[in-house]
């Protein structure tokens, strides 16, 4: 087998963050690939030739073979990747390598993550705007979406993920919903342009739909109408109510909530101890007050004066059910697990009444998570602007006994190319199979 170590490299171009792509059957073979590469890249007869980091990277993921430990070396310029490779060489740790070991089922088979879809809190002014200018497929998959939002709105996606003067502002419950579907589907997409397919979907209260829409259950037409028409019909009830997370057991916030029956419920289980209330105004101030003189951590959902997944949700009834009720699902081959049941269902069972159910009823996301691990799924990656449910799953899966890799996409104020380039790399290094290839035009 050629060694893309020392295999002859051209030269070509490419701009912003490029991966350099190493991997050995051992933590010795992976360093001593580092090592060769390292000295074909400080050799004077090298030298010009591979000035070209952009072709460098090609030129390793064209030859090498993704072995058992593998590592990424990420970098803007020559002088940042050949840094990396030095300290892969030498054993030693730099923020711009991400290395790992594969596990022994990814060496024979894909291992293919579940692509997890959070609902409202994950968005941040300027999200969107670093991957618009450097990733045409995000690009093109948000004017997708802008074009099918635009019979429900009366607003510019693009202007608003910009920050356009003028525009609405993005804490809006109708107008954030369909930001936070069209930038979780586009970086669903934008994983997917890298050969990163999901081995199951599940989203946690909107994130449903952009779920439903990915494994295909859903077209973009059918999701960006319920998307938009349900965050207009919020505004229905907003003004009076709230939600607030609370850090405790689901049973010990149950029977605290006794004290408020009828007004105040769980509208979601994110995991063992991580619990969202929802309900009316007042009795959440006098709840709030409980938890603190309980010293229980709890904190309001920012931009929120809505009680979804409460009581607030049956005058909405007979709205939810009109503007889901020409949707067409169809059954998907792609695992999709339901959080309004706690389990994978059939994606034809997608109609008007589970559309209602799934803003009514309690988001029990720990069920779902727990069953997708159970079922084998080691792997989760968290499509969305920042990761807010890695926690609550990591308690699940350490609630369980096992393990498993749990990562987000971008992050808050990081959301440019090589932020998802980073993410791309850990799935890489845990055993998820990545066109690198895609990196290089």
């Amino acid at each position: 087998m050629t060694d893309p170590a020392t295999q002859d490299i051209h030269v070509g171009a490419a701009p912003g963050t490029v991966p350099w792509v190493l991997s050995g059957r051992s933590e010795a073979g992976l360093r001593s690939q580092a090592a060769r590469l390292l000295a074909r890249l400080e050799s004077d007869s090298a030298r010009d030739v591979l000035d070209d980091v952009a072709e460098v990277g090609r030129s390793l993921v064209a030859a090498g073979a993704a072995n058992a430990c593998r590592a990424v070396v990420l970098g803007r310029d020559r002088a940042e990747l050949v840094a990396g490779v030095r300290a892969l060489a030498e054993g030693r740790a730099a923020p711009n390598v991400i290395g790992g070991r594969a596990p022994r089922q990814a060496r024979t088979a894909d291992t293919r993550p579940v692509f997890v879809f959070p609902g409202q809190g994950t968005q941040w002014v300027g999200m969107a705007v670093e991957l618009l200018e450097t990733s045409p497929v995000f690009a093109r998959s948000v004017q997708d979406c802008e074009r099918a939002l635009s019979p429900h709105v009366n607003w510019s996606l693009q202007d608003v993920l910009r920050g356009v003067p003028g525009t609405p502002p993005l804490d809006r419950v109708d107008v954030v919903q369909p930001v936070l579907f069209s930038m979780m589907l586009s970086l669903a997409r934008l994983w997917r342009s890298f050969g990163v397919e999901p081995g199951a979907v599940v989203g946690h209260s909107q994130g449903e739909i952009v779920a439903a829409h990915v494994v295909g259950a859903l077209s973009l037409e059918d999701a960006a109408r319920i998307v938009a028409l349900r965050s207009q019909a919020l505004m229905k009830i907003s003004g009076r109510g709230e939600m607030l997370t609370v850090l405790a057991p689901n049973d010990q916030v149950r029977t605290m909530l006794a004290d408020w029956d009828g007004v105040l419920s769980v509208a979601a289980v994110n995991g063992p101890a991580t619990i969202t209330v929802s309900g009316d105004t007042a009795a959440m101030a006098e709840f709030g007050a409980a938890l603190s003189a309980a010293r229980m951590m709890r904190w309001r959902l920012p931009g929120v004066d809505f009680a979804a997944h409460s009581a607030h949700v049956e005058d909405l009834r007979d709205t939810l059910l009109d503007l889901a009720a020409g949707a067409t699902p169809v059954r998907s081959d792609v695992p999709f697990c339901s959080t309004v049941t706690g389990q994978r269902i059939e994606t034809d069972a997608l109609d008007a009444e589970y559309w209602y159910r799934n803003l009514r009823q309690t988001v029990r996301f720990d069920d779902a998570v727990r069953s997708l691990a159970e079922d084998g799924h080691t792997i989760f990656v968290e499509c969305s602007a920042q990761p807010v449910l890695t926690v609550g799953m990591q308690d699940i899966v350490d609630g369980l006994g096992s393990s498993a890799v749990l990562m987000g996409t971008l992050r808050n104020e990081d959301g440019g190319m090589g932020r998802f380039l980073a993410a791309l790399a850990e799935s890489y290094v845990h055993g998820v199979a990545v066109d690198w290839t895609a990196a290089f035009g």
